[in-house]
């Protein structure tokens, strides 16, 4: 193969590669400004209370309090409360049950040493940036809550907060990426089962592969088991691997998507979020 082939063959494969990311990235951000526009943050009221409304009020507060789920200022506005001496815990879980309920699981309370308490509200998700009207309505509550328990209150800059999590919904809608391969031209009962960061969805002639990046703990490690899996699907049933629009995936093409989907990972790293950690699983639900 002379070196203007082998050149031709790598410019072929990064192509392949960068269509199929460009695919997810693009489904991912309409995705997200679908939600944005059209994602209603409150219950319907025509539709009345629903099951998770229902849910007793212990329940919510064991959420809040759930083990790694501690509130964190890259993703959270964080108001710091300073409980009076006597107060008991039960009775500050009780007046924070209603916040819970607005706001279900976007926010949370953390307790630490000397009557220190963190009430957070979640700013970035898949669904967006938080409104200027939530953080406000989640502020007032808080401090209407400590204003009732004679607590001290400290908050940051609303502004500040909001504009740095916009900025960081940038990043992350860059980053939030699936990437999927088919296993087309046969007819799989099954997948060998076991635990894989991958899912494997059926379909008429054959199965998908498809890999939630950033809530995947080493990506490229992850992509690459992926990867084998389809190829081994596709050997044993005749079948072919192929991406999004049908053209089929060589080796040279997966090993591109590998090398993009670790740039990814560095991207994130470098705000301090690694793929398929407790932050980024929170940030990315």
């Amino acid at each position: 193969m002379t070196d203007l082939q082998f050149g031709l063959l790598l410019i072929g494969a990064v192509a392949v590669a960068a269509v199929l990311i460009y695919n997810r990235v693009q489904e991912r951000a309409a995705g997200r400004r679908a939600e944005r526009t059209f994602g209603s943050r409150h219950a319907d009221a025509l539709l009345g209370e629903t099951d998770a409304w229902r849910e007793p009020a212990v329940a919510l507060r064991k959420d809040a309090m759930r083990s790694g789920a501690a509130p964190d200022a890259r993703l959270d506005y964080v108001i710091a409360l300073t409980a009076p001496r006597g107060i008991a815990e039960a009775s500050l879980l009780e007046w924070w049950a209603p916040l819970e309920h607005r706001f279900a699981k976007r926010v949370l309370l953390a307790a630490s040493k000397g009557g220190k308490w963190s009430a957070a509200l979640q700013l970035v998700s898949r669904a967006g940036v938080a409104s200027e009207s939530e953080l406000l309505e989640f502020r007032s509550e808080v401090e209407t809550l400590a204003a009732k328990v004679g607590a001290g209150v400290s908050a940051p800059e609303m502004r500040q907060a909001l504009d740095a999590a916009r900025e960081l919904d940038r990043v992350c809608a860059q980053a939030d990426i699936q990437v999927a391969l088919h296993v087309v031209g046969a007819v799989i009962a099954e997948v060998q089962s076991g635990e894989h960061a991958f899912q494997v969805t059926a379909r008429e002639d054959g199965v998908t592969l498809t890999l939630d990046v950033v809530r995947t703990t080493e990506p490229a490690r992850s992509f690459q088991v992926m990867a084998r899996t389809g190829r081994q699907l596709a050997a044993a049933h005749g079948a072919r691997l192929v991406d999004d629009n049908g053209n089929l995936v060589d080796e040279r093409a997966l090993a591109a998507i590998g090398t993009e989907l670790e740039a990814v990972r560095h991207m994130l790293a470098e705000r301090g979020i690694e793929p398929g950690s407790p932050l980024a699983l929170r940030l990315f639900s």
